[in-house]
């Protein structure tokens, strides 16, 4: 009742109304303010990317959806661990998994979920990593699977155990043997797949983990890994689902989830407090997982299609030249389109040609460091995309 009686007195106050009044008409006045053009004012350039979601070309374009609730979220102070703890709940029941989290990437998913499997549910450890004094420290890797993203798997002060071979798994697993890590894109490098691999950590009760980061699509990676018996996943939210770049998401044991919790933000004497997740990023990969898995993945594979042939069609017509559709065996696994020319008729290498469809109007993004033709994706690309990336190879294999 006293607080009901202090706001009316506020709001019936003559000193109220002025400050109402200015409130709402900034509000007002910021709604109506001509948007700013950044790209302008910083001097920026865009491009239509017929790449792939790669961080250095800023992921993937968030869908409306997406960027509405990353917006609500925006204007509303929420407790993160509330906030945590009610989207990883939906997020689980949407995978298929006891528990699920968001993290800053999927580099940050690996740190994570490899502190969970060093710490457990012990604070004092989770105070102290990197010292990994008195814990379980070794993390057993293929050989083949070593990749420039298992720095974020060595901040957290393990060592790695490289093995190539079963056997060479069989005797690497002791009591400091804390985790297993695979990298799914490399499984046919490997002489051990994950089926094989996973089996082996379940035999001996350790922890694997397995970076699935860009391999989404197909839909059905997102459960392969734990019905194979794996413990962690960890998947990139702004690659193939499309959501924010700066999310992602490690998801499986439930124990292991919490205790990658406990080594993330928002508490502060843990390694992973660098690796902050705010309200609208949890949020957005919340809308994120529901738009993937209502999303019609078959029409969507025939759009694909549609396209590459659109680009193929166009870019055959030049003497000389031909082109094929092919899909990656696991990373970034949807149609593609490779093209080449005959040096007789067209004397341009690949390097050149990237470089003219990058520095021309506007500017194109394809597949880098290909020698064997150029190559490119076609499933981010926007509405009418398709037919000037078309037109603009045409015009660079023509130039010569």
């Amino acid at each position: 009742m006293q607080v009901m009686l202090l706001r009316r007195s506020f709001l019936q106050s003559r000193w109220s109304l002025p400050f109402l009044g200015a409130w709402f008409g900034r509000s007002a006045a910021l709604a109506a303010r001509p948007q700013r053009d950044f790209l302008k004012e910083l001097e920026l350039r865009t491009f239509i990317n017929a790449a792939e979601p790669f961080t250095a070309l800023s992921g993937s374009i968030m869908p409306p959806e997406v960027q509405q609730a990353w917006n609500y979220a925006a204007t509303r102070h929420m407790r993160l661990d509330e906030v945590h703890d009610a989207v990883g709940r939906k997020i689980a029941a949407l995978i298929g998994c006891p528990s699920a989290m968001v993290t800053a990437g999927a580099a940050s998913a690996l740190t994570l979920g490899t502190a969970a499997c060093l710490t457990g549910l012990d604070r004092d450890k989770v105070r102290r990593l990197p010292d990994t004094t008195g814990m379980k420290s070794e993390v057993i890797i293929q050989k083949s699977h070593r990749y420039g993203y298992d720095h974020a798997v060595r901040n957290c002060g393990i060592r790695y155990v490289e093995v190539e071979t079963l056997d060479e798994i069989e005797r690497a697993i002791g009591p400091n043997t804390a985790m297993m890590h695979f990298f799914n894109t490399n499984e046919p490098m490997g002489q051990v797949k994950l089926p094989e691999f996973a089996a082996l950590g379940r035999k001996h009760g350790i922890p694997v983990l397995n970076d699935i980061a860009a391999d989404v699509p197909p839909l059905s990676n997102f459960t392969r890994s734990l019905q194979l018996g794996c413990d962690l996943v960890a998947v990139s939210g702004g690659k193939g689902l499309r959501g924010p770049q700066s999310c992602g998401l490690l998801y499986g044991n439930a124990d292991l989830i919490k205790a990658a919790r406990l080594n993330g933000p928002p508490n502060s004497d843990a390694i992973g407090r660098g690796q902050k997740v705010n309200k609208e990023e949890m949020l957005a990969m919340l809308v994120t997982l529901e738009q993937y898995f209502q999303r019609d993945h078959e029409a969507e594979w025939r759009e694909w299609e549609r396209r590459v042939n659109l680009v193929r069609s166009a870019v055959t017509k030049i003497p000389g030249v031909t082109a094929e559709m092919f899909v990656p065996e696991i990373h970034y696994r949807c149609p593609h389109l490779r093209v080449h020319w005959d040096a007789a008729n067209i004397r341009l290498s690949v390097s050149e040609a990237i470089q003219r469809l990058r520095a021309g109007e506007p500017s194109i993004e394809v597949r880098p460091y290909t020698k064997d033709g150029l190559e490119l994706s076609v499933w981010l690309l926007a509405p009418g995309e398709v037919d000037i990336v078309a037109r603009r190879i045409a015009e660079v294999l023509k130039a010569g």
